[in-house]
This record gives structure tokens, C-alpha cells and sequence, in this order.
């Protein structure tokens, strides 16, 4: 039986939860995610326990902020002018801007807005939250060749090219 290890392709269900126990994240039913073990594909936390587990496993599996999304950055929130927002008439807390600062690319989430000001966060939503994942492996198989080059899985749970 094959065990989950870097080049391996691994299927599964999860749930994900905070420490509340809100479902933050499920995968749907009847499509299991699949990713390609040791190459980033999913959070680190998540990885390190899922190694060594085959079909059939069921893990529960806690990751401190550290090893999931990072810890909560104060100095990415941001107050920007209003007027940054041309064009963008009804600007609501919740609503995601793509922003661009010293050549990246990252996604910022409304926190506030008043007449003057939109204040933006750049964490991660789940930034600085433990995270608890109830995993149920379906599949681990090696990678093909195709995978490796690319860095992820294709077909059902993956990518598609």
C-alpha cells in the first residue's frame, strides 16, 4: 500500500475548523481535493502531518498560525484615501481588492470605510487562527512524470490543463 511521500499524488475529503469549532471550509461532497505531496501545494501544517498516512486514514490534524496561513501582521492593515477607489461607487467591509505594492501582487480585504478613508488588510483571512482539519484520504498513488514537471495534480481534484 502506498504511503503519502514527496512525489506521491494524495486525494481526500476534509473539514476545516477554527478553535470554536465554526466549519470554516469543507472540500464538497463527491470531490475531494487532490495535491501533490512535498511541493507546497498545501499549507505546511497540514503536509507534515499527512505524511506517512495511506487510503482509508482518518487524521486529525491541528496547525498552529505558524505553519498555516502565518501569524496576524498588524502593519498589513492599512488605511487608504477614498478617493483610491475611483470607479468603485458602494465599497462594503468583506469586498476583496487585488492591491500592488513594490511589484506584488496580494490580495486585501475591506475591513472599514467612512466618507475619507477605506481601511484595507492584507493578511490572510485565516492568519493568525489555529486550524483544526478532519481529513479522510481517498487516494494516494505515485505522481506521474507529468505532475512532477508541472508541480500539481491533473484530472479530478486537480488541476486542469
Amino acid at each position: 500500500m502506498t504511503t503519502i511521500a514527496k512525489d506521491t499524488a494524495v486525494t481526500f475529503n476534509y473539514t476545516l475548523k477554527d478553535d470554536e469549532g465554526n466549519i470554516l471550509d469543507q472540500s464538497p461532497e463527491g470531490q475531494p481535493l487532490a495535491y501533490l505531496h512535498g511541493h507546497s501545494n498545501i499549507i505546511p501544517g497540514l503536509e507534515k502531518q499527512l505524511e506517512g498516512k495511506s487510503a482509508g486514514e482518518k487524521v486529525n490534524a491541528v496547525v498552529e498560525p505558524a505553519d498555516g496561513y502565518g501569524e496576524y501582521q498588524e502593519q498589513a492593515v492599512q488605511h487608504v484615501p477614498r478617493e483610491n477607489f475611483q470607479g468603485v461607487d458602494d465599497i462594503q467591509p468583506g469586498m476583496q481588492f487585488q492591491s500592488e505594492a513594490g511589484g506584488q501582487v496580494m490580495l486585501v480585504t475591506v475591513t472599514a470605510v467612512n466618507d475619507q478613508e477605506v481601511t484595507v488588510d492584507a493578511n490572510h483571512p485565516l492568519a493568525g487562527k489555529r486550524l483544526t482539519f478532519d481529513v479522510e484520504i481517498q487516494e494516494v498513488r505515485a505522481a506521474t512524470e507529468d505532475e512532477l514537471n508541472h508541480g500539481h495534480v491533473h484530472g479530478a481534484g486537480g488541476v486542469q490543463h
